[in-house]
């Protein structure tokens, strides 16, 4: 009786694993019947929207006054850029931040040469206020910000030394160039996939899974290498966005 049970489990490990080793088989020969490309889609664009701002300060022994003077340097800058063309509404002032200011003293031990001290002295207060300037969709006040960027320097002539930050350029249609792209870079592997099996006389089967690349948007010209992360240039106007796409068919 024992011996019967005893064949009985064997007959049945056997059994469970031949059905294993053929679903691994069987799942082995799917995978190499299939084929994996990957397509791409690109377009160069031209940024709508543009970000520069500046920055100007005032140094004081007295925080009162080092405000009194900033608020005096306002009215210049402000007066500057409407000189250039520009409106009050087309420009923003931000608040103005205060910070002590500290400079480093040396000082030697008299009986000891070699020992030197370094001491922090209060050096004042320094106010700053920053101006920016924006604009979306409008081709004419855009070039005027580009324009005026680099006339900063004739404040100078006023006392004003204004610190100018990098032009920033950005797209307000993101979200349809994105759908666009991924749209093109599927077509794109589709067609590959298509003409490398019709070249090896196969047929494409269903599409077994799909995924998408990182997302890049670089300077149009751009050598770049491709950032895991993504590359996201906000310093060209001129860009061009990428993204791939990788889709896997069965071959029938």
């Amino acid at each position: 009786m024992e011996k019967i049970k005893s064949s009985i489990i064997i007959g049945v490990a056997i059994i469970i694993t031949a059905w294993i080793l053929g679903k691994s088989f069987q799942n082995r020969n799917q995978n190499l019947d299939s084929i994996s490309v990957i397509g791409l889609g690109t377009k160069d664009f031209v940024s709508d929207e543009i970000l520069w701002s500046g920055s100007f300060n005032a140094q004081s022994m007295d925080i009162k006054t080092a405000y009194n003077k900033i608020v005096s340097d306002q009215k210049i800058v402000r007066d500057f850029f409407i000189s250039k063309g520009f409106k009050t509404n087309e420009f923003s002032f931000g608040a103005v931040n205060f910070q002590k200011k500290f400079r480093e003293i040396r000082s030697e031990n008299n009986e000891n040469s070699y020992q030197t001290r370094y001491e922090q002295v209060f050096d004042g207060y320094e106010a700053t206020q920053t101006i920016s300037f924006s604009a979306k969709k409008n081709p004419s006040l855009m070039k005027r910000i580009e324009d005026v960027s680099g006339k900063t320097s004739e404040l100078v002539n006023s006392g004003i030394e204004l610190s100018s930050n990098s032009i920033q350029y950005t797209f307000s249609g993101l979200s349809s160039l994105k759908q666009s792209l991924i749209e093109n870079a599927t077509k794109d592997a589709n067609e590959r996939a298509s003409k490398i099996v019709k070249t090896a006389d196969g047929s494409l089967g269903k599409l077994k899974r799909a995924s998408m690349g990182v997302f890049q948007i670089t300077g149009q010209g751009s050598t770049e290498d491709d950032s895991y992360g993504g590359i996201n240039d906000t310093y060209s106007k001129n860009k061009t966005a990428r993204i791939t796409v990788r889709l896997e068919y069965e071959l029938d």
